[in-house]
């Protein structure tokens, strides 16, 4: 086979391989690759692909629990939920191409994760949207999210899946590079699972869906580098989405396996043909030959390079017993789709490409899929944590706290979200309980009492000043806003952005960040199902912030016990469930810090897991007992943002509810706190549950059953949200504010310019 590429012209560096990557693939070859090969191996050996600098530190992670019928190296995950049923979800990143493309960037995250959980065997359900972006007020910034968020919005809608949760957060460092996180769920009986192997030599390979184009050709490699001035010259690399298309490939496919044809079933994303071909080969320890000439193209005289390296959207590879194959192409008529065998699966090992029967490139699958190098970098404690972590938030001067919570109700990530959330359809389907804006998304499992119940979180300013907290933060904030409904935390998918890995110091943000999620995981019981790492994001040097997002799974055993957030009943009491802020500490990496100082520093406390654990523990007992009215837990704005949220009302309500909540609360101030410390600090593990009085015994009694402090600040009251602080024999008045201006101050701060 004649080598179409030469040393001299060293076309692997054009593709995103580096010198010795190219050597060791000659090695292992035992040839030069040609052309056709180059590209197949550049694809699937980027760091999109491969995880070849993060593999190594992803092995800590713990994947082993009850409930985990799948784990990472599929798809996606599965976890069981009983009664024969199962929950396939998934979290990935379309950075990069949101970065120079929002809407087709974000409009084709959404199809790649939904497919994803298509080829588990599950009916998607629900989606969600972790995002961050730059200031609103920066015009750069708002183009880019006004240009995710309707990509979002269309290709959701279109598709008919409800997006019901999900957050936005704002901070410079996003400014060049937003992160655009997906994530997807679907349900399924567990007799459904299906898995992309292409098992059996003599079965057939098909592929059904769109047509392939050359859209998004080196979309993975793309991805796996840095952005820079020239970056808007990438827009070839992303994808173009259609999504009616994609809900005539869910229903064919659906369709399809539940005639028994299907044998194993992979989504063509990431390096598109290439990479479902070798993985399903390589996963199971077969071979496979494909004929170029049989894929349906809708664009003449396209090589086999463009071919293989394609990523057009809304396709999937089906392994199908040879005398099925018929059925497949008759639903796949019926549904208006393009549906061909293109090869055979075979013993060799080899992934075999020939363009009308001359052969075109010939590969071991394992060592195009599994075998790329494993780097482990070196990594070093960034310099600037020597000055952060030695700021005394003690020293601050004590600002007027009714201006300072306007300040931080009004932050644009403590502010509504209506307006991004009000472009989704979140109830279709009519799954949804509770959608955006409930801080934990509420899904009924139609036919039986359940609900699942998710949330997505990540603080990267957190992670930023700690990264090891920070990962813990991830886990322990996305558990309690599951738990606060009453559902009890399975398991987690993730998604890991950060800088470029071959810089020391984000190497050892990185490793700092998962080591804390794995330990949060491991006491929580949540185990990782699979999830995504997003690296090389930064723009010219300058890196966004470490930025773990957790997508966290829990089960309602019966969904008419799920306690909501907002207060209820006027005279209830208001309490704090474990840790009451005030200590300096608390202040570290907060909003107040940030919106009343301008500062971004301190070093914020690792969450205290053991009472994590108890805190979960406590609200879901708590609920299957029908103790809460409300319950929300303690985060970003600390327990005056708690209140506050707590007093505003569901979210259905903002606009035509003539009425609001409030509360009247009192505060002890101990020695060495703060008053600021103890409303706007957030490095507590702690929940804000209001109940009737006649509750208040068994709540105290459930708390004491698990060494969990109890602390009564006071009870709902009508209008108005009033804190008095005792110090000692006196008593005074620091907080009196009208909650509907409150709710109008939060309801109306996020603008965009």
């Amino acid at each position: 086979m004649k080598s179409e590429s030469t040393v001299a012209s060293c076309p692997w560096r054009e593709m995103g391989l580096k010198d010795h990557e190219y050597r060791m693939i000659v090695e292992k070859l035992g040839r030069e690759p040609n052309y056709t090969e180059l590209g197949m191996f550049a694809v699937l050996w980027s760091e999109h692909c491969a995880y070849k600098h993060s593999r190594a530190v992803l092995r800590g992670l713990p994947t082993e629990g009850s409930r985990v019928l799948v784990g990472p190296g599929e798809n996606a995950g599965v976890l069981d939920i009983g009664d024969g049923l199962a929950v396939a979800f998934k979290m990935e990143s379309h950075n990069h191409p949101c970065a120079v493309e929002p809407f087709q960037g974000a409009a084709t995250g959404v199809g790649g994760i939904v497919r994803d959980i298509l080829a588990m065997g599950a009916r998607p359900i629900a989606l969600f949207d972790p995002l961050r972006f730059g200031p609103p007020d920066d015009p750069r910034s708002a183009f880019l999210f006004q240009g995710v968020v309707s990509g979002i919005s269309f290709y959701g809608n279109c598709l008919g899946i409800p997006t019901v949760g999900g957050e936005v957060e704002f901070s410079r460092c996003y400014r060049s590079n937003p992160l655009c996180n997906v994530m997807c769920l679907g349900i399924m009986r567990h007799d459904e699972i299906f898995r992309g192997r292409a098992s059996g030599p003599g079965n057939l390979v098909m592929i059904v869906g769109h047509s392939t184009g050359r859209d998004g050709i080196h979309g993975c490699t793309f991805a796996s580098e840095e952005l820079a001035r020239d970056s808007e010259s990438k827009r070839p690399n992303v994808q173009v989405g259609d999504p009616f298309m994609e809900k005539l490939l869910i229903e064919a496919c659906l369709e399809m396996m539940r005639t028994g044809a299907v044998i194993g079933i992979q989504d063509m994303g990431a390096a598109g043909i290439t990479s479902s071909c070798a993985e399903t080969a390589a996963r199971a320890g077969t071979g496979m030959e494909i004929e170029i000439r049989r894929i349906p193209t809708r664009e003449e005289g396209m090589t086999p390079y463009e071919v293989m390296l394609s990523e057009s959207q809304e396709r999937m590879l089906l392994i199908v017993a040879p005398d099925k194959a018929p059925v497949v192409e008759e639903i796949a008529r019926k549904w208006g789709l393009c549906a061909a065998v293109i090869g055979k699966v075979t013993d060799t090992g080899d992934l075999v490409v020939k363009e009308n029967g001359v052969e075109v490139a010939r590969i071991p699958a394992k060592l195009l899929a599994e075998g790329a190098p494993v780097y482990q970098p070196a990594s070093s404690k960034p310099r600037y944590l020597r000055e952060t972590s030695s700021f005394e938030p003690d020293s601050l001067p004590m600002p007027s706290l009714s201006e300072a919570a306007f300040k931080v109700i009004g932050a644009p990530n403590i502010a509504s979200k209506a307006l991004v959330w009000r472009q989704y359809d979140y109830m279709v389907r009519t799954d949804t309980v509770a959608g955006p804006g409930s801080g934990a998304a509420v899904l009924r499992v139609k036919g039986t009492r359940k609900g699942i119940v998710v949330s997505t979180d990540g603080n990267g300013r957190i992670t930023y000043l700690n990264p090891r907290a920070g990962g813990m933060w991830a886990v322990v904030e996305s558990a309690l806003n599951v738990a606060v409904t009453g559902a009890r935390p399975l398991g987690i998918t993730n998604c890991l952005n950060f800088g470029n890995p071959e810089d020391p110091e984000v190497f050892w943000q990185f490793k700092e960040a998962v080591a804390g999620m794995g330990e949060a995981c491991r006491r929580l019981g949540t185990p990782v199902t699979g999830g995504n790492v997003s690296f090389y994001n930064e723009t010219e040097g300058e890196a966004i912030y470490p930025t773990p997002v957790v997508g966290m799974v829990g089960l309602l055993e019966d969904i008419e016990k799920r306690v909501s957030p907002w207060f209820k009943t006027e005279g209830d009491m208001v309490a704090v469930i474990g840790e009451m802020p005030g200590d300096p500490s608390h202040l570290a990496g907060s909003e107040y810090l940030e919106r009343c100082f301008g500062l971004i520093a301190g070093k914020p406390p690792e969450p205290d897991l053991g009472l994590a654990r108890n805190l979960i523990e406590a609200l879901v007992r708590g609920a299957e007992n029908g103790l809460y009215s409300s319950a929300t837990d303690v985060s970003q704005g600390g327990i005056f943002t708690a209140l506050a949220e707590s007093s505003f009302g569901s979210p259905g309500h903002l606009t035509s509810s003539p009425d609001v909540s409030g509360t009247e609360i009192e505060i002890s101030l101990g020695k060495n706190q703060r008053l600021d410390a103890v409303l706007f600090g957030e490095g507590v593990v702690a929940a804000v549950v209001s109940f009737p009085e006649s509750n208040l015994r068994e709540v105290a009694a459930l708390a004491r059953s698990l060494d969990l402090s109890l602390t009564v600040l006071g009870r709902v009251k009508r209008g108005r949200i009033t804190v008095r602080a005792r110090e000692g024999s006196r008593v005074r008045t620091v907080v009196d504010l009208e909650t509907r201006a409150l709710r109008d101050t939060w309801s109306r701060a996020l603008v965009l310019s």
